[in-house]
């Protein structure tokens, strides 16, 4: 080492953990620790505000390099190559051949298709026509039979003289997803079971690399479940089919390399990576329990969809924001394909542009940020290291759970799986409703003269990933949703009444008395009524009581806010909603905040409802829809 660098480190002695925490300390002058810096996820997990190489002692001998088992840094050493995946969900083949064929040429090499059109070789002929394999992947879906469906696809190799390992891609055959979703079996536990086997020895027979079982994960994150219940949940699911095919006589090794896992991938940057990096290392610990004899048999397969939970159908251009994100989240966690849903997707089908955005931004993350070029890039973070091994932990608990009922077929019979999704995911949307999670453009900060009816063809088909079955629910559903779904109803609710013939509501700001708090509280009160798409009437403030109701009354408004400080409202409060009320007595009176001690007297002044922090903003701003004759 030169001397003049050793000299520059010696200036500049290591400082000990104990050190820092009596420096922290410190700082916080007697403020709780635990309360300021420790975050709390909704996982249970406990982030700290800082890692050191202490905190990966005793996590690391699960960890090698990438492309060596146990697989947490991924299945390959070679870079960080995924495939851009592009679906096509129309059952015509013509149509959806055209478009396949153009999405390839521009970029996406994992092509999904709808194939409950496909009922023969010719149909399958007219759909992958002029595509090219092996360079394309295929990704099959919505068959009624899949079985079926891997015997046409190996006809058509025969017919086509190719060699069965020239398809290569995956099928969506998860009858445990059928049964969450819809309430029952297909068939029967029995019958779907036996196809669980019959697919994995067809797969291994006719199309080798062609994956078989499809576990959807995604599902669970879209129902409103944390990351760990989406991965112990997931693995339940796959240790199911495994566990079964291992009674039936098929290894291990038949049925790894034939399944795979599709992920959500939502907004928690860092924690959506560490779930990837942690699901490899779940994988790898279950697979290993069935004594593989191919090493290979511990890696698997992860593809990820962004996220459908967080995505809003009014200000639609910020979920091409977050679904770039959630991309680069699965892209850096390893995910070897992934599909960013069209920004537009839920409230229209996406059009040429709004596909050509979702490829190029992955074409993006590759040509230009270079993320593929490193294998594992969070690799030696003391913090996702940390992450990846507390997130594994706790989904493995979960898991063990799950087995200790019997599994996962039978924890889905109990409702204990439905229940404890459910349970998170209204907690999450109460967060949502008081503004504890921010949705931007949503339920903070609405653009108020956006208007989204006439742009609507559909709302939420995208959240609907399996037909309504003619059998009656044996057990509960699953229900799939996404946490805006309430406040775009809100201001949909707005824009349907006024193109029935009703007046856009207004809000009129009386502001008035101290300038700063005024300012602030007319600024709240802008985005809490935005968020229903009521017009906002603003204003420069008044100087006195009757000159702001006159003002008021004469904006012919139909909700009067009252900004001003705590301490003027005690003075000009009563005052104000009386004149008001004298002259329109049915105009709805908000006050922006709340005086604990003269609430109940402007309650009894008139006063028809108190917005502040701690609000629930979806249940108010529906209590004055209500008001309003604004049906739901």
């Amino acid at each position: 080492m030169d001397k003049n660098n050793h000299k520059l480190f010696s200036e500049f002695p290591p400082v000990s953990t104990a050190e820092w925490e009596a420096k922290i300390l410190e700082d916080l002058k007697g403020a709780d620790y635990q309360k300021k810096l420790i975050w709390k996820t909704p996982e249970g997990i406990e982030v700290k505000p800082y890692y050191r190489a202490e905190d990966l002692e005793g996590i690391m001998d699960e960890v090698s390099f990438p492309g060596v088992a146990p697989f947490v840094r991924g299945n390959s050493s070679d870079g960080n190559r995924w495939e851009i995946r592009q679906e096509i969900p129309l059952a015509d083949p013509v149509e959806a051949n055209r478009i396949a064929r153009d999405a390839f040429a521009k970029g996406a090499v994992s092509l999904g298709f709808d194939t409950s059109g496909i009922l023969s070789v010719n149909d399958l002929e007219i759909l992958l026509k002029g595509i090219p394999f092996p360079e394309a992947s295929l990704y099959l879906g919505a068959a009624s039979s899949y079985p079926a469906l891997l015997k046409l696809i190996s006809g058509y190799a025969a017919k086509r003289k190719l060699s069965p390992p020239f398809f290569r891609g995956s099928i969506d055959f998860d009858p445990i997803s059928y049964m969450l979703l819809s309430g029952n079996f297909w068939k029967s536990q029995e019958e779907d079971f036996a196809e669980v086997a019959e697919i994995v020895k067809l797969g291994k027979e006719l199309l080798p690399n062609l994956k078989v079982i499809n576990v959807n994960g995604q599902y669970f994150h879209n129902a409103g479940a944390t990351l760990v219940q989406e991965l112990a949940f997931s693995m339940a699911s796959a240790n199911e089919y495994l566990a079964y095919c291992n009674d039936h006589g098929v290894t291990v090794d038949d049925v790894s390399p034939r399944l795979g896992f599709a992920f959500g991938i939502g907004s928690n940057y860092f924690m959506e990576i560490a779930k990837l990096r942690a699901a490899r290392l779940l994988w790898s610990r279950i697979a290993s329990q069935y004594k593989p004899e191919d090493e290979n048999s511990l890696k698997t397969y992860l593809h990820s969809t962004t996220s459908h939970w967080n995505k809003t159908v009014y200000d639609p251009h910020v979920n091409i924001l977050r679904t770039t994100t959630e991309a680069m989240s699965a892209i850096l966690g390893g995910a070897n394909s992934v599909l960013i849903t069209p920004f537009d997707t839920f409230y229209k089908d996406p059009d040429d542009f709004s596909e050509r955005i979702a490829r190029n931004q992955q074409i993006i993350l590759r040509e230009e940020a270079y993320l593929d070029k490193v294998a594992d890039s969070g690799a030696g973070s003391y913090y996702i290291e940390s992450l990846t091994h507390s997130i594994a932990d706790a989904a493995w608990k979960l898991f063990l759970e799950v087995e200790d009922m019997g599994g996962m077929i039978e924890a889905i019979k109990k409702n204990f799986v439905q229940e404890s999704i459910e349970k998170v995911a209204g907690q999450r949307l109460s967060d949502i409703a008081n503004r504890k999670t921010v949705i931007l453009g949503t339920n903070q900060y609405p653009n108020t003269g956006e208007l989204m009816l006439d742009k609507i063809q559909t709302i939420d088909e995208a959240d609907e990933p399996v037909a309504e079955t003619a059998k009656p629910a044996a057990f509960k559903k699953m229900e799939i949703g996404r946490g805006a779904e309430a406040f775009d109803d809100l201001r949909l609710n707005t824009e349907v009444f006024v193109s029935e013939g009703g007046k856009r509501p207004a809000v009129f700001l009386l502001t008035i008395g101290n300038l700063a708090m005024r300012k602030a509280r007319a600024m709240f009160s802008t985005n809490f009524f935005g968020c229903a798409g009521y017009e906002i009437i603003d204003n420069n403030g008044f100087k006195t009581v009757e000159e702001g109701a006159k003002a008021a009354v004469d904006s012919k408004a139909e909700i009067v806010v009252v900004c001003s400080s705590d301490e003027e409202y005690a003075e000009i409060a009563s005052p104000l909603v009386k004149a008001m009320k004298a002259q329109n007595d049915k105009v709805l009176f908000v006050l922006a905040g709340y005086p604990k001690e003269l609430v109940e007297s402007l309650k009894n002044d008139g006063f028809d409802e108190f917005i502040h922090v701690r609000s629930n903003l979806l249940e108010t701003l529906r209590n004055i829809q209500s008001k309003l004759g604004i049906a739901g």
